[in-house]
């Protein structure tokens, strides 16, 4: 007997997605270039800052994040496997050069951790 399972859009979606990291995580590992990064770094420093961290509430900081992270989730956001109005507009002039270095340029910055407020 052959089973047929019915996947959701959704969970389409979180396989492309895994599959995509798998991708980025299993692949070659080619450092971007940070100071070219940096170069570009104008349209991101509007809502991530400049320095990676986050100008507005709903923008993630970048700064100290790891790299093939920040790779891998600017491919999902350019294939569409996660959406977000300001970066579909920012996203889709990215080459896969600008994406390794604007990954290794907010991977780059360094950040330290201080006291946890109330303690």
């Amino acid at each position: 007997m052959i089973s047929v399972r019915f996947v959701s859009v959704r969970g389409a979606a979180v396989v492309a997605s895994v599959a995509l990291c798998a991708s980025f995580v299993h692949g070659p590992a080619e450092a971007g270039d940070a100071k070219a990064g940096h170069a570009k770094a104008d349209k991101c420093a509007v809502c991530h800052g400049l320095d990676g961290l986050s100008k507005i509430a709903e923008a993630p900081n970048l700064a100290g994040q790891n790299e093939r992270y920040l790779v891998a989730q600017l491919g999902a956001f350019q294939t569409g496997v996660r959406n977000n109005e300001m970066m579909s507009i920012v996203i889709k002039d990215l080459s896969p050069t600008d994406i390794e270095d604007l990954a290794a340029y907010y991977s780059g910055i360094e950040i330290t951790v201080g006291k946890i407020p109330g303690q």
